[in-house]
């Protein structure tokens, strides 16, 4: 198989949560700990740093790597899901890995896939962590794909763990309360590593302490910390938080004396943020006049933050491209949304995206109006033709709106 060949195998032969949600969950680690052994357990043969959480999780990756990058460091990524390109979860300094080791990784393992039928996010995991070993890297920063606790990441033994917050978001698999989405993310709390948590409530802060004193983990709650303030490429308002998260972590590190990260490498670091690891879609400027912005925001916690530094923008008219996947809560999001924008209502063009008419039905409901359009570029093109310079274009929802405009 080709590279082409090699992705469309992966995508549309096995479970993929991304494209096909429910029906790929997987509600144990059996067969990731089943691949691990079947890989020679590379996990085991890589320093790392776990990053959980609801919203931030991939900010605050991209940042801690970014700034282990400018502290001279071989720095691998994984990440998820990809915008643009499958390969955008595996980077090693802003490399993302080559076709050929993931094609070379699918062809020599293909016949176990098959027999253990992983999933495309466990299979995504072992390619991940046996691409950091062969490559040699000196630190690695692995994102938790969803929860913490039933992940395929969980299988790390980390320098710290990090929980960036917590947000009512998959509560058909994490539990419908903040305590026990709290519980599940603190699953990745492992004994004596230190963990760090950016944001609580009054609900989380007792979870993650009963957790922490379980395991005999020092924790630190970043919100409540003081650190020097540093500017950083990435522009959104809730990036305040996510850059604490980072500091906190970083001091961590710098006190467990097996990393030299300088003050200059977290300030370079933060600025160089998006030319280091290509981070895209958090409060992204693709236009000016008018000015156009994407976010991947998608859950009520994330949007609150977007839609209120929404409302600092001055504009004559805002336009709303949105579309969302057909599991979203609606009643939970759609109250949060300006209704003096015009809505350009589309479909994200993957299966579990929501048909555009039936989120334009349930929008009137809330006062947000607008028209449908077939797919999301045509209702992106129809925003720009409408806008006038002095107007204001929002593009999101969903993480794969924006993944089609970019």
């Amino acid at each position: 198989m080709n590279y082409k060949e090699t992705l469309d195998w992966m995508f549309n032969k096995l479970p993929m949560y991304q494209t096909q949600g429910a029906t790929a969950y997987r509600k144990d680690i059996i067969n990731t700990v089943l691949l691990a052994n079947h890989l020679g357990n590379p996990e085991q043969d890589i320093k790392c740093i776990h990053v959980a959480g609801t919203n931030g999780k991939g900010s605050t990756s991209h940042l801690l790597a970014s700034v282990l990058q400018e502290a001279g460091y071989k720095v691998g990524l994984y990440t998820s899901p990809h915008l643009k390109d499958y390969r955008e979860r595996i980077a090693i300094n802003g490399e993302p890995i080559p076709e050929e080791y993931v094609v070379s990784f699918i062809n020599k393992n293909k016949s176990f896939f098959e027999a253990n039928q992983l999933s495309f996010f466990e299979m995504s995991v072992g390619l991940a962590f046996e691409y950091f070993v062969a490559s040699g890297t000196d630190i690695n920063v692995i994102e938790v794909g969803m929860g913490g606790r039933l992940d395929s990441t969980n299988i790390i033994t980390p320098l710290v763990s990090v929980i960036t917050n917590i947000g009512l978001d998959h509560t058909q698999f994490l539990g419908d309360t903040l305590a026990a989405i709290a519980s599940e993310k603190a699953g990745i709390i492992k004994p004596n590593i230190p963990v760090v948590i950016g944001e609580y409530v009054d609900e989380t802060k007792p979870v993650f302490l009963a957790k922490a004193n379980e395991t005999h983990s020092e924790i630190y709650f970043a919100s409540d910390l003081v650190h020097k303030s540093y500017p950083s490429a990435l522009l959104g308002d809730y990036q305040y938080q996510n850059k604490k998260t980072v500091l906190q972590t970083i001091k961590v590190l710098q006190g467990q004396k097996q990393l030299t990260i300088t003050e200059e490498a977290i300030k370079n670091g933060f600025l160089n943020v998006v030319k280091n690891t290509h981070l895209m879609g958090r409060w992204q400027q693709l236009g000016e006049n008018p000015k156009i912005i994407c976010d991947t925001a998608h859950n009520a916690h994330g949007l609150k933050i977007v839609l209120n530094q929404l409302k600092n923008e001055s504009f004559d008219q805002l336009h709303i491209v949105l579309g969302v996947v057909n599991d979203k809560n609606l009643d939970e999001i759609l109250p949060l949304f300006p209704k003096n924008a015009k809505y350009y209502f589309c479909k994200p063009d993957i299966p579990r995206g929501l048909d555009a008419e039936i989120l334009k039905q349930k929008a009137t409901e809330y006062n947000l109006e607008g028209e449908t359009y077939h797919s999301v570029s045509n209702a992106y093109q129809q925003a720009k033709e409408n806008a006038s310079p002095k107007d204001f274009i929002y593009i999101g929802g969903s993480t794969f709106v924006v993944a089609e405009i970019l």
